[in-house]
């Protein structure tokens, strides 16, 4: 029965995001297929050791970046934390060879201390793979063909945050959409307000689709996430102190709602489970941290919110895990947490040892998620209480999310790539 109600799961987000979990899947953007973190693969093991891995690799430099797979080939981004030279490498995702490294001189500059030059994930699509970054004059977007060529680059004008930039683009259809958050309050010294924006450009070209201004407040680092709509149509759904959750049009970049939900900091991504839209705000202190859900739509509204308190913890960093109507929370500093997604009610929380910035994964009904030292966890995806199932340990920090493509999961850690899973030729099922 269990099996039956996970392959359900598995169809339904498969019809309502445009992807087909049952094969093979691509692994494109950050949290894979429209960042639902969501894979069906039978073939990830629950313990490993170190004679388990199917390769490793070394990266040049180091960062947090998430990898992205298409096909046979994987794609990771790293950085030199002192000469902040930028390095976009590609893998054999069967057996860990490198295929090329493209490298990128650029300017050390002022990044928050839990940064670093490379914590973007690329994003990729069946000809080509996009990367963004920033020098310290300006935000740079660049698309690359599978074999290494610079296919287009763009100069999207000037920069400024408090914390370094780490935004990741996604693709959809012929569009490459990044959200650029930028800062006005609380700047350095000599450092220009800046003015944040969504940004669509052609796949092909680079060129402008469309560009809208959204109000700025502090630097934000949410992806987006696309949302199905009831007649037929897309559009696309974001988080930011500024706009807090909001939908715009696919085609024009016209804001079609907004409910103004924060009043800090917005790092994780929206997530969506019975039919609310969620994210959540915070600072480094964690205290006041808050997760909203909210109704989307022409109506749009507050649902519910739950601060930090004794009987739930609001995740800043890391995104939240939908499950059919529940969310899994993994919060920061150490806790746990599963509520139900229609009314928020906590249905479990339980302390854990470990902190975390990578953000959890679903694999069918497991839960893997990697913590700063980089101990992989494997946690029961269970409503109705906290099984933890293995801790693997990779050896290194890190503040990366698993990727899992071809019956395969590749793990990030600060300098190193890991593979786990089918030993033999790629298959999902």
């Amino acid at each position: 029965m269990r099996s039956r109600t996970y392959f359900a799961f598995a169809v339904l987000l498969s019809a309502f995001f445009g992807c087909v979990a049952i094969r093979a899947q691509e692994w494109t953007r950050f949290r894979g297929p429209n960042g639902t973190g969501f894979s069906d693969c039978l073939t990830i093991p629950v313990n490993w050791s170190d004679t388990d891995y199917v390769w490793k690799a070394k990266l040049p430099g180091t960062g947090h970046s998430s990898p992205v797979i298409w096909s046979d080939r994987l794609f990771a981004y790293s950085a030199d934390a002192e000469k902040a030279t930028l390095f976009l490498n590609c893998f054999n995702a069967k057996d860990g060879r490198v295929l090329w490294s493209r490298d990128f001189a650029s300017k050390p500059h002022k990044i928050h201390d839990r940064n670093t030059y490379a914590t973007s994930t690329p994003a990729v699509d069946d000809e080509r793979v996009y990367l963004p970054w920033t020098t310290p004059e300006q935000l740079v977007l660049k698309a690359f063909d599978h074999d290494g060529k610079e296919v287009w680059s763009r100069d999207l004008g000037p920069w400024s945050g408090d914390h370094g930039f780490g935004n990741s683009p996604i693709v959809h259809g012929d569009l490459v959409i990044l959200h650029n958050a930028q800062q006005t309050q609380e700047l350095d010294p000599g450092q220009k307000p800046g003015q944040s924006s969504m940004i669509a450009v052609d796949r092909r070209t680079g060129r402008d689709v469309w560009k809208v201004q959204l109000p700025t407040v502090r630097t934000c680092f949410s992806t987006p996430m696309i949302r199905n709509l009831p007649d037929g149509n897309a559009e696309l759904v974001c988080a930011s102190t500024g706009n807090g959750i909001f939908g715009l049009d696919l085609k024009t970049g016209r804001q079609n709602w907004s409910v103004k939900v924060f009043d800090m900091r917005v790092v994780n991504s929206p997530v969506t489970a019975s039919g609310l839209i969620f994210g959540s705000n915070g600072s480094g202190g964690y205290s006041g941290n808050y997760l909203v859900a909210v109704r989307p739509g022409p109506k749009a509204e507050e649902v519910y919110r739950l601060k930090n308190s004794k009987n739930i913890k609001a995740p800043y960093v890391t995104c939240m895990l939908p499950m059919e109507d529940v969310l899994f929370l993994i919060y920061d500093k150490g806790f746990a947490a599963c509520i139900d997604a229609p009314t928020g009610k906590v249905r479990w929380l339980e302390r854990t040892d470990g902190a975390f910035s990578g953000s959890p994964i679903l694999v069918r009904d497991k839960i893997y998620c990697i913590d700063e030292e980089g101990v992989v966890w494997v946690i029961a995806a269970d409503r109705d209480r906290y099984r933890l199932l293995a801790r693997n340990p990779l050896g290194e920090p890190s503040r990366s999310t698993p990727a899992v493509s071809g019956g395969r999961m590749y793990l990030r850690t600060n300098s190193q790539l890991f593979c786990v899973g089918k030993k033999s030729e790629v298959a999902s099922r």
